[in-house]
């Protein structure tokens, strides 16, 4: 039997500041969306079975509320303590268990079994926040197709994937533990998606996968020139006033800000690009405290080692191959 299953926490760091934001369950809402694509997909690929991680807010029962699919969807069993580390235990759990392939609808914290190499099969990140891992909500079904065909053996996972760049942040020269960054870097604290509510006081962005049409801070990127999730480079930002170029970006959902650019350098895999951190005790992921002393140096270095992301015009036409869909008239 091919099983796939779907992580989707509700409780990142992200989405309580989204929740402070608006006043709303609006990321919440969006990944209830968001899974009912994935199981269409999942279903239409041949899956057999999905398992899912359970939450407080019952983001994937409440997506079955308004679908009947064909094929059992489960919930695993653990204890649900609403934190990231919850997608961990899952992971595991739904390996264990039999699944072939994860979709985890977040694309930073909830992606940390993918960093860590806490599983072994592929893991697909579907990013619903500043990221833009797989950027687009409509495109979750394309997901969910990618991850239905890698799990019922009918293709690699490098038939309808790619490996992304991602950022590792260095402290004193030692990475720290902060998955997936897209943007960083403040002079006063070392959190990186905090930068969307604060842009005021971010001196620089560090970008990768910047897509003008992604929703969120790569859109700033995209503007000025694009980098497709494939490929190994990413850009350097230096934010500021007597700018040449200001740019209106969305930084948020319903969010928009005039952003000055007053420099631009491209990032190469291996480089390394210094950035300036206040001492005191810093949070990254929103978890784990990391200590910055005076003096402490700090650094982002481009690698090529990000998740893998769906190639959605190599999972359509494949599909259309397997005979999945029909070929357009």
């Amino acid at each position: 039997m091919s099983i796939a299953a779907i992580l989707a926490n509700p409780a990142s760091g992200k989405d309580i500041r989204r929740l402070v934001a608006h006043g709303s369950v609006f990321d919440n809402q969006e990944k209830v969306r968001m899974v009912r694509r994935l199981i269409l997909g999942l279903e239409k690929a041949g899956v057999k079975k999905i398992l899912y991680m359970p939450d407080g807010y019952g983001i994937v029962p409440r997506a079955l509320n308004a679908i009947s699919p064909s094929i059992p969807v489960e919930a695993v069993e653990m204890p649900i303590r609403n934190s990231q580390t919850d997608t961990t235990t899952a992971a595991g759990i739904m390996e264990t268990l039999g699944a072939k392939c994860l979709v985890v609808l977040g694309g930073d914290g909830t992606s940390r079994a993918a960093c860590k190499g806490t599983v072994s099969i592929p893991l697909l990140p579907l990013s619903t926040g500043t990221n833009n891992v797989f950027p687009i909500m409509g495109e979750a079904t394309v997901a969910g197709l990618a991850a239905g065909l890698v799990a019922s053996g009918k293709l690699p996972v490098d038939g309808c994937c790619y490996r992304s760049c991602m950022f590792d942040v260095l402290l004193d020269g030692q990475v720290v533990d902060i998955a997936l960054v897209d943007a960083a870097v403040y002079d006063d604290v070392f959190l990186a998606s905090k930068a969307v509510w604060h842009m005021d006081k971010v001196p620089q962005l560090f970008l990768t996968r910047c897509g003008a049409s992604s929703i969120g801070l790569s859109a700033i990127g995209g503007q000025i020139r694009e980098i497709r999730p494939e490929t190994p480079e990413g850009m350097a930002l230096r934010l500021g006033g007597g700018a040449p170029v200001t740019i209106t970006a969305p930084i948020a959902p319903g969010m928009f800000a005039d952003v000055p650019v007053c420099g631009v350098s491209p990032m190469a895999p291996g480089e390394l690009f210094a950035i300036d951190v206040s001492p005191g005790l810093v949070a990254l992921d929103g978890e784990r405290e990391v200590e910055i002393h005076a003096g402490s140096h700090a650094a982002i270095r481009l690698n090529t080692h990000g998740p893998l992301v769906v190639d959605v015009d190599r999972t359509l036409s494949l599909a259309r191959q397997e005979g999945i869909f029909r070929q357009p008239l």
